[in-house]
């Protein structure tokens, strides 16, 4: 059985974007969800350590230094493994890196470690909308950030009017083509957004994963109420789409200053073609940030329930046999901003496989390339 992973999320941005402010908001409004946080000051006096000292599960801090060069990548897993043990039951750890840390490496060190119970889970770029302009002569190196981002939040948007804030994120898509561009204020976005919402209960918290029912309920749970304790705007501004979008499967999610984005479920009983989902997953259009389920392929030795997990460009599958008695199929969610919901769907149909007896076992090339370590296990 392939081992529960808990993402590991960078929170990165040059100093006053607000990150400590962005990351106290999720530690506020994760609904259960039990947050490890790796707290990286520039500095001796380590505030931002403080301020989020109290509110986390567990927490570990790093002051007088960057990260990114203040220790190396076994040193890095000495404190994700800290925080990932099972005794901790934390679902996610979120590294929030000084003013002056190069993302790039952080990424690099998670990427390059050897704890099998962590994953990445992307890359957070936060913009000081009213600093933006005098934050970029300072640090030309802004540009490149943004670039490599998964997810960029502009924070601080209410200080722009409309139109310097829609040409700052003109600017902005501009920098990172096809990455959602999120506009807030006081860090406000819905931790749905960045990672899965923990079971909020203590049983079996150690062991216990998210279900994709799970995922489901919250999406019609949380979908038409979230922010409403935020300042949301009307139901047009909310979801941004206009007040007639009825699509049942797409699920609206509100945000302070149009911070939209969108829920795109998928559920297929009939196998997937290997190459065609290869060529879905390597060209998601623009926006489509994160991907999560299960696959089901009807390929020769490559029966077994593969797990999927993507964000941003990175991608991972991890096959594990199948639970008794449980139905085969494919079932997948996918987050965005601005994404087209109708078309998600009509791509991932097209990706069914019309004649699964005749699937041909090297079709799977393509995703057993990431499979980070793929495990022996038995078609059940």
């Amino acid at each position: 059985m392939a081992t529960q992973q808990i993402p590991v999320v960078v929170l990165a941005g040059f100093l006053g974007s607000g990150k400590t402010t962005l990351l106290n908001h999720l530690l506020g409004t994760g609904d259960g969800t039990r947050i490890g946080a790796i707290v990286n000051d520039f500095g001796s006096i380590e505030i931002d350590a403080m301020t989020v000292a109290g509110q986390v599960d567990s927490m570990v801090s790093l002051g007088n230094g960057c990260l990114c060069c203040a220790v190396d990548t076994s040193e890095l897993d000495t404190y994700l493994e800290r925080l990932a043990r099972p005794s901790a039951r934390i679902d996610v750890i979120v590294i929030e890196a000084s003013g002056l840390a190069e993302p790039q490496e952080l990424i690099r060190m998670i990427l390059a470690s050897d704890n099998d119970r962590i994953v990445y889970g992307g890359l957070i770029e936060v913009v000081d909308a009213a600093e933006f302009d005098d934050t970029r002569v300072r640090h030309p190196e802004l540009d490149r950030h943004v670039g490599i981002a998964d997810i960029v939040v502009l924070n601080k948007a209410d200080r722009l009017g409309d139109a310097a804030r829609q040409s700052l994120m003109d600017t902005l898509a501009g920098l990172a083509p096809g990455r959602p561009v999120i506009c807030t204020a006081y860090g406000r976005v819905d931790p749905e957004l960045f990672f899965d919402r923990g079971p909020g209960e203590d049983h079996d918290a150690a062991v216990r994963q998210l279900s994709f029912e799970d995922l489901l309920r919250e999406a019609a749970a949380n979908g038409a109420a979230a922010y409403e304790a935020h300042d949301a705007h009307d139901a047009d501004d909310r979801c941004g789409h206009p007040g007639d979008c009825d699509d049942p499967g797409h699920t609206h999610h509100a945000g302070h200053l149009h911070a939209a984005y969108e829920s795109v479920e998928f559920t297929s009983a009939e196998p997937m073609h290997p190459r065609r989902l290869m060529d879905f997953l390597d060209s998601r259009p623009a926006g489509l940030y994160r991907i999560k389920g299960f696959v089901h392929f009807d390929v020769p030795e490559n029966r077994q329930k593969f797990t999927v997990h993507a964000v941003g460009d990175f991608l991972r599958f991890y096959p594990a046999p199948w639970p008794k008695g449980e139905e085969r199929c494919t079932q997948l969610v996918m987050i965005g901003s601005g994404i087209d919901a109708p078309a998600l769907r009509k791509e991932l149909e097209n990706c069914r496989e019309s004649a699964p007896s005749e699937a041909d076992p090297n079709s799977m090339w393509g995703v057993l390339r990431y499979v980070a370590a793929r495990e022996e296990a038995e078609d059940e």
